[in-house]
């Protein structure tokens, strides 16, 4: 909601500073998203005036003009100098007051003032119409300035458009502050002060009576609790006065004419949507025009103000001609066929109330949001209904010269779900759930602020009557939270939980969580919260199987389609992750997520959610420097990351299997590996096949990990089971066997550990060879380093080599090789 400071301040006494506003608005609950200056994107437009006119010397249409600009553009001594502008305006002549923008301004649209020639000709600025500043739809001249106006003062000060627009973020539960009488209602409950809110009133109602001219019918009242009608007659279409279009430019809207820039402004002001049809293209029967509001039929199609045609279903609200031909789709735009045009003379207005559930399906739906349907999509004041179709008919009146009928077609099936909510509310309780001694009279006196009818009941009872556009307002509790908002949560004194023996402190698995975001950021990932909703086809994308992952859960009313389920994997939304960075010049990305997935059944409500740590690296560890090159992450860095992780949680008997592709098929087959502990499968680590990159969208090589925490927190320990520090020296032997190919490290490493026996202290690989003419084809040497070392004493020659022997005779019996000499 963009709040004007002008416009609010005549409503409300306000602070001379804006900031003092915007600092009350967040200590209130009320977030602010930006503050503008308005007129900011006027800068270096002036007043000025035309000292001479000749005609262009190679055009018979544009004219070659010196025009003043006071002190805004002065000679070497200071003197000033008039521009040279060419101009193709017809509506202005020697010494008028105009507006012109000098070169560096830069108008609404993003265009750009420069220094140009036009037929040849220098031109070093633009004179400008009222629709070029942004201001309204005339665009058949130059904008023309009173004879008084002065020379060279910037034109957001001629105008007095300097203003402040704070930019609010409304919560869906308050609908009342989608407008600038209820934001002004909320200023003078935070600010304890009176409001003025000056409304205009019809002077004069003339012609036949509305209720003659048109006829309501509603088919369906849960689509449509209320709907009003009025009819203003001759209207004389036109650009707006210039305090409408400012004030509707400031509301974030586009000034277009006076008729429907009357039923914007309105719905600024009251957060009631409005909407006006041409009276004379609707059908008459019987000397009436007939408005039937109806559901819609499956396949029905409506051609939309923005000229989309939309296919309708049968949920759909429809404003219809005499219940034949859809003119709007209700409480989210017009038709085409009933819009405002320059012909039109007779208008239908319409102040209307629809069923809030059923506009939002409307509007995602067919994927068409607009300033009406936000606001019924969060409750309109249906009992306001009429009283603001009064204030539209008077500002026709006044705007657009139109004759007001007296009279109003009110059809409100719904009046009973209007009406004021009663509430009892206790001051001891206030205090008690606040946590502050929060006076009585000050409750008393900041409900009444936001509209309340408060009652004195009894000695702790108060009878307190909810504004109709307060829908949030339903419990005792509700009005507390207000109580204690307005009184500010900041002013609230911390105090902890009246317990006993309650203990602070982090439970033994919270402190595994946060031991697991530790390591995994001290290797250099960073943490990321991706969304929890995904694509239905999301795992399809990748290749991921849904074996072991249950059935999608389905979200009801998903906001988006590719949002419609609850996610099954993080992988998706990790590699959504890295794309955007690639896309956005990021090119080295780590990044690491701690969360759930979400397993549906077939015959049960809840899905179980277990909880994963997921990582993606890409791209390379750092920046290569003018001293060091960096290498692009592969295989072996993610699986150092998880033994880091694995080693840190202390799991023990940890082993990497190469991962099977038929099991795998999201990974790249060679470059994966199942990730075991304790014999038992806790994850996998390995490249993410290209061909699930690639429609994700990453064009880079991705290499990615997935661990259950669940299993992480069960096998972690918090102590290892002490071991004396080695104080006998080892003896160290390299042993290089050949084997086949298809003999693995691990499977090496676990042969010789087994053969070693107690006097085997250590093995590690430091070399792999392969050499078809002297190691053999199909073949591979595997070198290891190993250490022997016994606890009680110092080993003798005779001992290695006997324990060695019988190690290289089993392995080597074991796995078919052969000591490459």
């Amino acid at each position: 909601m963009r709040v004007s400071y002008e416009w609010l301040k005549s409503m409300v006494d306000v602070p001379a500073d804006p900031a003092e506003l915007v600092a009350e608005f967040t200590r209130t609950g009320t977030e602010v998203e930006a503050v503008e200056k308005v007129g900011a994107n006027l800068e270096h437009v002036v007043t000025a005036q035309v000292v001479s006119k000749k005609p262009h010397p190679d055009s018979d249409h544009m004219w070659l003009c010196q025009v003043s600009v006071g002190d805004k553009n002065v000679d070497a001594d200071g003197n000033p100098v008039p521009l040279q502008i060419v101009c193709g305006a017809q509506n202005f002549n020697e010494g008028d007051h105009i507006v012109t923008a000098m070169i560096g301004a830069v108008l609404p649209g993003d265009f750009k003032i420069k220094k140009s020639k036009l037929r040849g000709v220098e031109s070093c600025g633009m004179n400008c119409s009222a629709r070029e500043l942004g201001l309204g739809s005339d665009h058949e001249g130059i904008m023309i300035l009173p004879e008084d106006a002065p020379v060279g003062m910037d034109f957001t000060d001629y105008l007095g458009m300097s203003d402040t627009v704070i930019d609010c973020e409304i919560t869906p539960n308050r609908p009342d502050c989608l407008s600038m009488t209820g934001m002004a209602v909320e200023v003078a409950a935070i600010l304890d002060e009176d409001t003025h809110i000056e409304l205009p009133a019809v002077k004069t109602e003339q012609g036949p009576n509305a209720a003659d001219l048109v006829d309501v019918t509603i088919d369906d009242p849960e689509l449509c609790p209320r709907y009003t009608a009025r009819v203003v007659r001759n209207v004389k279409i036109g650009p707006s006065p210039e305090w409408l279009a400012q004030r509707v430019a400031a509301a974030g809207g586009r000034s277009i004419n006076n008729v429907v820039d009357v039923t914007n402004y309105v719905m600024y002001l009251t957060g009631q949507p409005l909407h006006a049809f041409d009276l004379g293209k609707l059908t008459e029967r019987d000397g009436k025009r007939h408005i039937v509001v109806r559901a819609a039929t499956d396949g029905e199609k409506l051609v939309t103000l923005d000229g989309q045609e939309r296919e309708l279903t049968h949920d759909m609200c429809l404003i219809t001609d005499d219940g034949a031909t859809p003119i709007a789709l209700a409480g989210v735009m017009g038709g085409l066929d009933s819009e405002i045009t320059e012909e039109t003379v007779d208008v239908l207005l319409e102040s209307a109330n629809f069923s809030s559930g059923h506009t939002s399906r409307t509007s995602r739906n067919l994927d068409l949001m607009s300033e009406a349907s936000i606001r019924y999509e969060r409750k309109v004041d249906g009992s306001n209904c009429a009283n603001v179709a009064q204030i539209a008919a008077a500002l026709f009146e006044e705007c657009c010269g139109a004759e007001v009928c007296p009279g109003i077609v009110d059809v409100y099936p719904g009046e009973a779900d209007d009406s004021p909510v009663q509430i009892a509310l206790r001051p001891s309780r206030a205090r008690l759930i606040g946590g502050a001694d929060i006076p009585e009279e000050f409750m008393v006196g900041r409900l009444r602020r936001l509209g309340c009818a408060v009652e004195k009941v009894g000695d702790d009872a108060l009878a307190v009557t909810a504004p109709t556009n307060r829908p949030d307002l339903t419990r005792e509790v509700d009005l507390i939270e207000e109580v204690v908002r307005l009184w500010g949560e900041g002013d609230i004194e911390a105090t902890l939980p009246a317990a006993r023996n309650h203990a602070g402190g982090l439970t033994v698995e919270q402190r595994r969580v946060r031991k697991i975001g530790a390591v995994l950021r001290a290797c250099g990932l960073s943490e990321t919260s991706t969304y929890n909703f995904a694509a239905p086809d999301d795992l399809a994308r990748l290749g991921i199987p849904d074996v072991g992952r249950g059935v999608p859960v389905k979200i009801i009313r998903p906001l988006v389609a590719e949002q419609s389920e609850m996610r099954r994997s993080m992988l998706p939304g990790l590699l959504r992750s890295v794309a955007y960075n690639l896309d956005h010049g990021v090119a080295n990305v780590a990044l690491y997520e701690i969360g759930r997935v979400f397993f549906g059944h077939e015959n049960r409500s809840l899905p179980d959610e277990p909880s994963y740590v997921c990582g993606v690296l890409c791209g390379k560890r750092a920046d290569d420097a003018w001293n060091q090159r960096f290498d692009e992450y592969d295989f072996f860095d993610a699986k150092g990351v998880v033994e880091e992780l694995l080693d840190a949680l202390r799991v023990t008997k940890v082993r990497f299997k190469a991962a099977d592709p038929e099991q795998y098929p999201w990974l790249q087959p060679g470059r994966a590996a199942e990730v075991l502990a304790r014999g038992e499968v806790i994850g996998w680590v390995g490249n993410v096949h290209p061909r699930g990159l690639r429609t994700t969208g990453v064009d880079a090589p991705v290499v990615a990990f997935e661990l259950s925490q669940a299993a992480l927190l069960r096998m972690a320990a918090d102590q290892l089971p002490y071991e004396d520090v080695p104080t006998l020296p080892g003896v160290d032997v390299d042993l290089a066997i050949v084997v086949d190919e298809s003999v693995t490290c691990e499977t090496l490493m676990q042969r010789i550990t087994s053969a070693g026996g107690k006097l085997l202290a250590g093995a590690r690989l430091f070399d792999v060879y392969r050499d078809d003419e002297r190691v053999g084809a199909g073949k591979k040497s595997m070198a290891f380093s190993l250490t022997y070392r016994a606890a009680d004493r110092t080993l003798t020659s005779d001992e290695v080599e006997k324990a060695h022997a019988k190690l290289v005779a089993k392995v080597c019996k074991a796995t078919g090789g052969e000591v490459r000499s």
